[in-house]
């Protein structure tokens, strides 16, 4: 697992702003400034099955909340 350190890592971040390190294997990590809560590791499948279910939950209730 990786280091808790590697949060604070620019080399782990796609585009600045997007936490990618296959190394840590936690799906969710806190954000760089501990007191703004926790964001995904886009590294991990995790991230992926939440940012679908997010979506998929936006559009039924888009489609089906009239």
């Amino acid at each position: 697992m990786a280091k808790y350190d590697d949060i604070n890592d620019p080399d782990n971040y796609k585009w600045g702003i997007f936490y990618y390190n296959r190394e840590d294997l936690r799906g969710i990590v806190p954000k760089r400034n501990k007191w703004m809560g926790y964001t995904l590791n886009f590294a991990q499948p995790l991230a992926w099955v939440i940012i679908l279910g997010i979506v998929v939950f936006a559009v039924v209730m888009s489609h089906f909340g009239k």
